[in-house]
Protein backbone atom coordinates (compact mmCIF):
# COMPACT_ATOMS: atom_id res chain seq x y z
CA UNK A 1 0.00 0.00 0.00
CA UNK A 2 1.39 3.63 -1.35
CA UNK A 3 0.58 6.95 0.33
CA UNK A 4 0.02 7.93 -3.49
CA UNK A 5 -2.63 5.83 -3.40
CA UNK A 6 -4.69 7.18 -0.26
CA UNK A 7 -5.06 10.77 0.28
CA UNK A 8 -4.09 12.48 3.41
CA UNK A 9 -7.41 13.86 4.89
CA UNK A 10 -8.71 10.14 4.27
CA UNK A 11 -6.05 8.79 6.58
CA UNK A 12 -6.39 11.42 9.54
CA UNK A 13 -9.45 11.32 9.66
CA UNK A 14 -9.05 7.75 10.87
CA UNK A 15 -7.66 8.73 13.52
CA UNK A 16 -10.20 9.05 17.11
CA UNK A 17 -10.39 12.45 18.41
CA UNK A 18 -7.81 12.12 21.19
CA UNK A 19 -5.12 11.25 18.78
CA UNK A 20 -6.17 13.88 15.95
CA UNK A 21 -6.41 16.55 18.32
CA UNK A 22 -3.21 15.63 19.31
CA UNK A 23 -1.57 15.66 15.79
CA UNK A 24 -3.42 18.75 15.05
CA UNK A 25 -1.75 20.74 18.00
CA UNK A 26 1.65 18.55 17.19
CA UNK A 27 1.21 20.85 14.62
CA UNK A 28 0.79 24.07 15.84
CA UNK A 29 3.36 23.22 18.23
CA UNK A 30 5.96 22.47 15.27
CA UNK A 31 5.51 26.04 13.73
CA UNK A 32 5.73 27.81 17.00
CA UNK A 33 9.25 25.83 17.61
CA UNK A 34 10.48 26.63 14.34
CA UNK A 35 10.83 22.99 12.95
CA UNK A 36 10.04 22.23 9.61
CA UNK A 37 8.39 19.20 9.44
CA UNK A 38 6.07 18.17 11.81
CA UNK A 39 7.84 14.59 13.31
CA UNK A 40 6.59 11.41 15.50
CA UNK A 41 8.68 13.26 18.90
CA UNK A 42 6.38 16.47 18.77
CA UNK A 43 2.97 14.30 18.39
CA UNK A 44 4.07 12.00 21.39
CA UNK A 45 4.83 15.31 23.09
CA UNK A 46 2.02 16.75 22.98
CA UNK A 47 -0.10 13.40 23.73
CA UNK A 48 2.10 13.10 27.15
CA UNK A 49 1.18 16.25 27.72
CA UNK A 50 -2.72 15.09 28.35
CA UNK A 51 -3.91 13.91 31.25
CA UNK A 52 -4.70 10.41 29.98
CA UNK A 53 -4.13 8.53 27.10
CA UNK A 54 -3.76 4.62 25.54
CA UNK A 55 0.28 5.67 25.77
CA UNK A 56 -0.01 6.86 29.38
CA UNK A 57 -1.42 3.64 30.35
CA UNK A 58 0.96 1.58 28.10
CA UNK A 59 3.98 3.39 29.72
CA UNK A 60 2.72 2.28 33.00
CA UNK A 61 2.32 -1.38 32.46
CA UNK A 62 5.16 -1.52 30.29
CA UNK A 63 7.30 0.45 33.29
CA UNK A 64 8.72 3.04 31.66
CA UNK A 65 10.21 5.93 33.51
CA UNK A 66 8.45 8.62 33.14
CA UNK A 67 10.79 10.96 34.41
CA UNK A 68 13.51 9.70 31.58
CA UNK A 69 11.03 9.71 29.05
CA UNK A 70 10.01 13.58 29.51
CA UNK A 71 13.98 14.20 29.34
CA UNK A 72 14.42 12.27 26.10
CA UNK A 73 11.69 13.17 24.44
CA UNK A 74 12.73 17.35 25.33
CA UNK A 75 16.42 16.30 24.35
CA UNK A 76 14.78 14.75 20.55
CA UNK A 77 13.09 17.94 20.02
CA UNK A 78 15.89 20.37 20.93
CA UNK A 79 17.73 18.12 18.30
CA UNK A 80 15.50 18.97 15.39
CA UNK A 81 17.21 22.00 12.81
CA UNK A 82 14.62 25.28 13.66
CA UNK A 83 14.45 28.99 12.17
CA UNK A 84 11.91 28.01 9.77
CA UNK A 85 8.78 30.28 9.49
CA UNK A 86 6.10 28.09 8.29
CA UNK A 87 5.85 24.21 7.97
CA UNK A 88 6.99 22.03 4.81
CA UNK A 89 5.27 18.92 5.38
CA UNK A 90 4.14 16.11 7.45
CA UNK A 91 7.62 13.84 8.02
CA UNK A 92 6.56 10.82 6.29
CA UNK A 93 7.03 8.67 9.61
CA UNK A 94 3.93 10.28 10.88
CA UNK A 95 2.23 9.27 7.98
CA UNK A 96 3.01 5.98 7.85
CA UNK A 97 2.49 5.47 11.67
CA UNK A 98 -1.17 6.29 11.02
CA UNK A 99 -1.15 3.95 7.72
CA UNK A 100 0.37 1.46 10.20
CA UNK A 101 -1.74 1.99 13.23
CA UNK A 102 -5.17 1.98 10.84
CA UNK A 103 -3.65 -1.55 9.29
CA UNK A 104 -3.56 -2.74 12.96
CA UNK A 105 -6.75 -1.42 14.47
CA UNK A 106 -8.74 -2.89 10.86
CA UNK A 107 -7.30 -6.15 10.32
CA UNK A 108 -6.35 -6.86 13.92
CA UNK A 109 -8.87 -5.43 16.09
CA UNK A 110 -11.53 -4.73 13.73
CA UNK A 111 -11.78 -1.53 14.11
CA UNK A 112 -12.76 1.42 12.12
CA UNK A 113 -10.50 4.09 14.17
CA UNK A 114 -7.32 4.70 14.95
CA UNK A 115 -6.43 5.21 18.86
CA UNK A 116 -2.77 6.07 19.92
CA UNK A 117 -2.57 2.46 21.46
CA UNK A 118 -2.57 1.20 17.79
CA UNK A 119 -0.37 3.86 16.53
CA UNK A 120 1.95 2.25 19.37
CA UNK A 121 1.81 -1.49 17.92
CA UNK A 122 2.10 -0.35 14.15
CA UNK A 123 5.34 1.60 15.11
CA UNK A 124 6.72 -0.79 16.46
CA UNK A 125 5.74 -3.76 14.54
CA UNK A 126 7.53 -1.69 11.31
CA UNK A 127 10.65 -1.95 12.06
CA UNK A 128 12.03 1.69 10.46
CA UNK A 129 9.38 3.29 12.53
CA UNK A 130 10.54 1.58 15.73
CA UNK A 131 13.97 2.45 15.02
CA UNK A 132 12.54 6.36 15.15
CA UNK A 133 10.71 5.66 18.34
CA UNK A 134 13.44 4.39 20.42
CA UNK A 135 15.98 7.10 18.44
CA UNK A 136 13.20 9.20 20.81
CA UNK A 137 13.74 7.32 23.80
CA UNK A 138 15.53 4.19 24.81
CA UNK A 139 12.55 3.40 27.07
CA UNK A 140 10.19 2.52 24.59
CA UNK A 141 12.30 -0.43 24.10
CA UNK A 142 10.34 -1.51 27.21
CA UNK A 143 7.20 -2.14 25.49
CA UNK A 144 6.74 -5.55 23.77
CA UNK A 145 4.15 -5.43 20.59
CA UNK A 146 3.26 -9.12 20.86
CA UNK A 147 2.34 -8.91 24.63
CA UNK A 148 0.57 -5.02 23.98
CA UNK A 149 -1.31 -6.94 21.45
CA UNK A 150 -2.19 -9.97 23.18
CA UNK A 151 -3.16 -7.93 26.32
CA UNK A 152 -4.66 -4.37 24.73
CA UNK A 153 -8.23 -4.28 26.00
CA UNK A 154 -6.86 -4.90 29.71
CA UNK A 155 -3.71 -2.68 29.34
CA UNK A 156 -5.99 0.21 28.38
CA UNK A 157 -8.79 -0.30 30.13
CA UNK A 158 -10.40 3.03 31.39
CA UNK A 159 -8.70 4.89 29.16
CA UNK A 160 -10.27 8.27 27.71
CA UNK A 161 -10.06 6.98 24.27
CA UNK A 162 -12.42 3.76 25.04
CA UNK A 163 -15.69 4.17 23.10
CA UNK A 164 -14.21 7.33 20.66
CA UNK A 165 -15.19 7.18 17.34
CA UNK A 166 -12.76 7.95 14.18
CA UNK A 167 -12.42 11.90 14.08
CA UNK A 168 -13.93 11.89 10.19
CA UNK A 169 -17.30 11.43 11.91
CA UNK A 170 -16.91 15.06 13.75
CA UNK A 171 -16.95 18.53 12.24
CA UNK A 172 -13.27 18.81 13.07
CA UNK A 173 -12.58 22.02 10.47
CA UNK A 174 -11.18 19.09 7.74
CA UNK A 175 -9.57 15.98 8.77
CA UNK A 176 -5.87 16.86 7.20
CA UNK A 177 -3.53 18.05 10.45
CA UNK A 178 -3.07 21.77 10.08
CA UNK A 179 -5.89 23.02 8.53
CA UNK A 180 -8.24 23.92 11.05
CA UNK A 181 -5.80 25.80 13.10
CA UNK A 182 -3.82 27.65 10.08
CA UNK A 183 -0.54 26.26 10.75
CA UNK A 184 -0.12 24.85 7.41
CA UNK A 185 -0.92 26.82 4.43
CA UNK A 186 -2.43 24.90 1.07
CA UNK A 187 1.21 24.67 0.20
CA UNK A 188 2.01 22.27 2.72
CA UNK A 189 -1.24 20.22 2.00
CA UNK A 190 -2.14 17.40 -0.55
CA UNK A 191 -3.48 19.34 -4.18
CA UNK A 192 -6.42 17.62 -3.78
CA UNK A 193 -6.89 18.93 0.11
CA UNK A 194 -5.94 22.44 -0.69
CA UNK A 195 -8.27 22.39 -4.00
CA UNK A 196 -11.48 21.02 -1.92
CA UNK A 197 -10.94 23.59 0.70
CA UNK A 198 -10.47 26.48 -0.92
CA UNK A 199 -12.21 26.30 -4.66
CA UNK A 200 -15.64 25.71 -6.03
CA UNK A 201 -16.13 22.88 -8.16
CA UNK A 202 -18.92 24.76 -10.69
CA UNK A 203 -18.97 21.21 -12.61
CA UNK A 204 -20.18 19.33 -9.38
CA UNK A 205 -22.81 22.22 -8.71
CA UNK A 206 -24.06 22.07 -12.33
CA UNK A 207 -24.42 17.83 -11.51
CA UNK A 208 -26.63 18.40 -8.81
CA UNK A 209 -28.64 21.06 -10.72
CA UNK A 210 -27.69 23.64 -8.79
CA UNK A 211 -26.57 25.74 -11.48
CA UNK A 212 -29.58 27.62 -13.47
CA UNK A 213 -30.35 26.95 -17.50
CA UNK A 214 -27.91 30.09 -19.05
CA UNK A 215 -29.68 32.01 -21.94
CA UNK A 216 -28.29 34.21 -24.28
CA UNK A 217 -24.23 33.23 -24.02
CA UNK A 218 -23.84 30.28 -26.54
CA UNK A 219 -21.51 32.56 -28.76
CA UNK A 220 -19.54 33.66 -26.01
CA UNK A 221 -19.00 29.93 -24.68
CA UNK A 222 -18.22 28.52 -27.53
CA UNK A 223 -15.41 31.19 -27.77
CA UNK A 224 -14.08 29.97 -24.56
CA UNK A 225 -14.39 26.36 -26.10
CA UNK A 226 -13.09 27.40 -29.34
CA UNK A 227 -9.65 29.15 -27.11
CA UNK A 228 -9.45 26.20 -25.11
CA UNK A 229 -8.91 23.94 -27.66
CA UNK A 230 -5.94 25.83 -29.42
CA UNK A 231 -2.47 24.37 -29.04
CA UNK A 232 -1.21 27.69 -28.23
CA UNK A 233 -2.51 30.60 -26.24
CA UNK A 234 -5.37 28.74 -24.54
CA UNK A 235 -6.26 30.87 -21.65
CA UNK A 236 -9.39 32.30 -21.84
CA UNK A 237 -10.35 35.62 -20.11
CA UNK A 238 -13.43 36.96 -19.39
CA UNK A 239 -13.26 41.02 -18.99
CA UNK A 240 -16.31 43.49 -18.09
CA UNK A 241 -17.68 45.60 -15.52
CA UNK A 242 -19.30 43.80 -12.38
CA UNK A 243 -22.84 41.90 -13.31
CA UNK A 244 -22.34 42.04 -16.86
CA UNK A 245 -22.76 38.15 -16.77
CA UNK A 246 -18.79 36.61 -17.01
CA UNK A 247 -19.74 34.27 -14.11
CA UNK A 248 -22.69 33.16 -16.31
CA UNK A 249 -20.05 32.41 -18.96
CA UNK A 250 -18.78 30.27 -17.06
CA UNK A 251 -21.73 28.60 -15.38
CA UNK A 252 -22.51 27.95 -18.96
CA UNK A 253 -19.74 26.07 -19.90
CA UNK A 254 -19.99 23.94 -16.75
CA UNK A 255 -23.32 23.21 -17.79
CA UNK A 256 -21.89 21.70 -21.10
CA UNK A 257 -19.53 19.68 -19.63
CA UNK A 258 -21.69 18.10 -17.48
CA UNK A 259 -24.30 17.34 -20.73
CA UNK A 260 -20.98 16.74 -22.72
CA UNK A 261 -21.80 19.25 -25.28
CA UNK A 262 -18.14 19.69 -25.78
CA UNK A 263 -15.25 18.43 -27.83
CA UNK A 264 -14.40 14.99 -26.43
CA UNK A 265 -11.13 16.14 -24.84
CA UNK A 266 -13.23 18.49 -22.70
CA UNK A 267 -16.11 16.13 -21.63
CA UNK A 268 -14.10 14.60 -18.24
CA UNK A 269 -12.82 18.24 -17.38
CA UNK A 270 -13.53 19.44 -13.75
CA UNK A 271 -14.18 23.23 -13.47
CA UNK A 272 -13.51 24.76 -10.42
CA UNK A 273 -13.51 28.57 -9.56
CA UNK A 274 -11.26 30.11 -6.62
CA UNK A 275 -13.26 31.31 -3.61
CA UNK A 276 -10.33 34.21 -2.37
CA UNK A 277 -13.12 34.77 0.94
CA UNK A 278 -11.81 31.05 1.74
CA UNK A 279 -8.47 31.60 0.67
CA UNK A 280 -8.05 34.56 3.04
CA UNK A 281 -9.44 32.46 5.84
CA UNK A 282 -7.68 29.73 5.46
CA UNK A 283 -4.24 31.64 5.89
CA UNK A 284 -2.99 32.17 9.00
CA UNK A 285 -0.90 35.17 8.01
CA UNK A 286 -1.25 37.58 5.15
CA UNK A 287 2.23 36.95 4.04
CA UNK A 288 0.72 33.03 3.71
CA UNK A 289 -1.89 34.64 1.91
CA UNK A 290 0.50 36.68 -0.61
Amino acid sequence: MHMAEISRSALFGKLNKLAYRGIESATVFCKLRGNPYVELVHWIHQILQLQDSDLHRIVKQFNLNPSYLARDVTDALDRLPRGSTSISDLSSNVEEAVERGWVFATLMFGEAQVRTGYLIIGVLRTRHLRNALVGISAEFDKIKPEALSEKFREVVEGSPEDNQSASDGFHMGGATPGEASGAMGPAQMGKQEALRQFTVDLTEQARSGRLDPIVGRDEEIRQVVDILMRRRQNNPMLVGEAGVGKTAVVEGFALRIVAGDVPPSLKDVELRTLDVGLLQAGASMKGEFE
